[in-house]
């Protein structure tokens, strides 16, 4: 059978031992009395984030969003009844997670059996806050997880002081004259899993949540819109079709030839030998972890002629960025200046699917990885602008290389079953230690470590690039967006870099673990990476 193909099953009928092996190769029904739920296992790239969140929220996402909105357009009613459509259009967001083992984990979503229960359901998961901005991140990043197995998103409203009581479940269309009435400032954390999607997924997610909180419909024809959403996908006549959005691994066609997939296993092996990088930043883990976030923008005015610069250049804001990086460190790096300096990236795998999936919803982790390897040095004799939109333009062709390489497929594909392979042995160790019973394996041999080239990435960085191609502000005209962070829950020592325009100004931040690495260096790091946009951007 193809596992690539979601298998439906009702429990009602009975699974012999033979069919129990198909439960775990993709979605099933199972019918419980008078409801019913669909399944899946989770796919290696979703275990890889999955088992390491367990703890304490690694990786968990956020998306902050700060905006200009008339009152009565984010009240709870109108911002539940959204809430409540878009569970129902995306499954794994209101899906909760059951693990039986380290390759015994999945996803079961209960379809609301009525627009009530829809309406309960996204209430649960939807809190408002009197927070600032910067009350919000640093709360999600470093307090108490938000998320959990059985809470795999939820949503954050502060409205900066005006606490609004929650109205009936079924509520009635706000007063005509209120469209009328002035707009105040607020803020929304869109928070989600990782394992549940990746960036392209939650941008998207944040364009149509605005669509129909700011569009024209009223709150009654939300609640139409919710009954006809939730029949047609979860009705009774849906139990034996309905399936949740394929993992990363069953999107693609793979071949059964054993000679083209030892084939692949070389040349995933040859390009991982490729990947040379020896630089880092100076760890220290005395404290526990403390996330910040330093963001920057810049004008529409400065972000237009930083835009027309690239231009000029042949290379976009992503591949310069890359570049800052480089430089940046360059300009304080007085070790191992033979050693190159690599960075990495994820890659939207979405354009490469060959399998048509069977649900469709965008709400699904589909990324891979790229490195970006640039020289350390300086050279004297050539002037630093020079250097900086070459290693910008070789920045530049080296994605694209990533991009277009004819074994990107299989390439991520074998990345992915590694990381799923590491991130079950670590919850393993994990769990052990927790329970005093873990035994340390051998050391490797000096000899070993000794011949190994270095492959250490300094950063990562998450370029979303125009983020105002995906949010579109005229759908939603009583609203006016204006500031977006995003990021994640960190482990010990984390840092990413984040790239992106939206509003029309280009923003860059910097999210690390403030405890984990030294300050002096990281300081001067993120100084020089500013300083290098000031001057050669």
């Amino acid at each position: 059978m193809d596992s690539s193909l979601p298998v439906l099953l009702d429990a009602s009928c009975g699974v012999s031992d033979e069919d129990s092996e198909v439960k775990l190769q993709g979605s099933y029904c199972s019918s419980l009395k008078d409801t019913w739920k669909v399944e899946r296992p989770l796919g290696n790239s979703e275990l890889s984030y999955f088992l390491p969140s367990r703890a304490s929220g690694v990786n968990d996402m956020y998306l902050h969003l700060g905006f200009v909105a008339p009152e009565h357009v984010v009240r709870r009613a109108r911002l539940r009844m959204v809430w409540a459509i878009l569970r129902t259009r995306h499954p794994l967001l209101a899906s909760k997670v059951v693990m039986q083992g380290y390759d015994d984990v999945k996803f079961v979503f209960s379809p609301p059996q009525s627009p009530e229960y829809a309406l309960v359901d996204a209430d649960c998961n939807l809190e408002y806050r009197t927070s600032t901005k910067d009350e919000l991140i640093d709360s999600y990043l470093n307090g108490t997880r938000t998320l959990s197995n059985d809470r795999l998103s939820y949503l954050i409203v502060s409205q900066g002081g005006t606490s609004l009581p929650s109205p009936p479940i079924t509520p009635r269309s706000p007063p005509i004259d209120e469209r009328e009435s002035p707009s105040y400032n607020h803020d929304i954390m869109i928070c989600a899993a990782h394992f549940l999607g990746d960036g392209m997924a939650l941008h998207q997610f944040a364009n149509d949540f605005f669509g129909l909180l700011g569009g024209d419909k009223t709150i009654v024809e939300l609640e139409a819109q919710l009954k006809e959403e939730l029949s047609s996908r979860w009705g009774a006549d849906s139990s034996r079709t309905a399936v949740l959005p394929n993992a990363l691994e069953d999107s693609f066609t793979v071949s059964p030839s054993k000679l083209r997939s030892a084939a692949e296993k070389v040349d995933f092996q040859l390009s991982q030998r490729g990947l040379v990088g020896g630089h880092s930043f100076r760890r220290q883990t005395k404290q526990p972890r403390r996330t910040i976030v330093p963001t920057v923008s810049y004008d529409p005015e400065r972000t237009k002629a930083i835009l027309k610069r690239c231009k000029t250049h042949g290379v976009s804001v992503s591949a310069a960025i890359f570049a800052a990086c480089n430089i940046a460190w360059a300009k304080m790096c007085s070790e191992k200046q033979d050693l190159s300096m690599m960075m990495y990236s994820a890659l939207n795998l979405r354009p490469y699917f060959t399998v048509k999936p069977a649900n469709d919803s965008y709400w699904f982790l589909a990324i891979g990885y790229f490195n970006v390897i640039l020289p350390t040095f300086i050279p004297r004799s050539v002037e630093l602008s020079s250097v900086f939109w070459h290693r910008a333009r070789v920045a530049k062709e080296q994605s694209i290389q990533a991009a277009k390489n004819r074994m990107i497929v299989s390439r991520s594909l074998l990345m992915a079953e590694e990381r799923g392979q590491r991130a079950r042995l670590w919850a393993k160790e994990d769990d052990e230690k927790e329970r005093g019973t873990f035994v340390p394996p051998p050391p490797v041999p000096a000899a070993d470590t000794a011949l190994r080239t270095p492959s250490t990435a300094l950063i990562g960085l998450s370029l979303l690039g125009n983020l105002d191609g995906i949010y579109k502000h005229g759908t939603f005209p009583v609203i006016r967006l204006h500031t977006l962070t995003t990021g994640s829950r960190q482990r010990s020592g984390g840092m990413l870099l984040f790239g992106y325009t939206f509003a029309g100004k280009l923003w860059v931040s910097l999210g690390y673990d403030v405890n984990g690495f030294d300050k002096v260096m990281v300081e001067q790091f993120w100084e020089n990476m500013l300083q290098t946009m000031d001057d050669l951007l």
